[in-house]
């Protein structure tokens, strides 16, 4: 895990095209060839959320035949989120795949939901057709439950412990992917104003949770 958490200190998420992420670091901890750029692109008005690079250490910190199931949906009953999981990964030009809208999205080099450290899901806050999967995930409050169902029919339950709305340039890197042996879970999207000469939203909605 501390190779992942360093790794993603270094990186810088960006998303465009009607997106709100942008994360940078001011301190590298890796070698230059490791800080490589991972991007989100949407179609606007819309957005999606970022995650971290992959490396070879992103395997949530279980050996590969110890790995938890697959998730395969999110529900928040608090918000009536009730959707599909697909895995995310890397494309050829280094940014990170988007789940498409009505989807959410696991970021699937790192850890999975119910492994020790940070698991992130993503998911579009609106579209042109309207809301979409995050659309209300800034209304989350303390003590909210999530439930994701992995793909052996079992379920991981969290508790949302609190979150934050937190401009693009100033997104917490070392609080979302902290290097932690304890099962999380962060649940990003876009927040704040919509800037339509940027195509993006100036903002982000973290959510933080811990295992129930």
């Amino acid at each position: 895990m501390a190779k992942l958490a360093a790794a993603i200190a270094a990186a810088v998420i960006g998303m465009t095209l009607g997106v709100g992420v942008v994360m940078m670091l001011g301190e590298e901890r890796l070698p230059p060839q490791t800080s490589v750029p991972v991007s989100l692109e949407t179609s606007a008005p819309s957005e999606a959320a970022g995650s971290p690079q992959p490396t070879a250490a992103a395997s949530g910190g279980r050996a590969s035949e110890e790995r938890a199931p697959r998730p395969v949906r999110v529900v928040i009953p608090a918000i009536d989120v009730d959707a599909d999981l697909v895995a995310l990964g890397i494309n050829d030009d280094q940014s990170m795949e988007v789940p498409n809208f009505g989807l959410a999205g696991w970021y699937e080099p790192g850890p999975r939901p119910g492994e020790p450290g940070p698991a992130v899901i993503a998911a579009h806050v609106d579209s042109v057709d309207g809301p979409d999967v995050f659309f209300r995930l800034k209304d989350l409050t303390e003590g909210d439950e999530i439930s994701v169902e992995l793909a052996d029919g079992s379920t991981e339950k969290f508790v949302v412990h609190r979150s934050e709305q937190q401009l693009k340039q100033q997104l917490p890197v070392e609080r979302i992917w902290n290097d932690t042996d304890e099962v999380v879970l962060r649940l990003v999207t876009c927040g704040g104003e919509f800037d339509p000469n940027e195509r993006s939203y100036t903002s982000n909605v973290i959510v933080y949770a811990t295992s129930a």
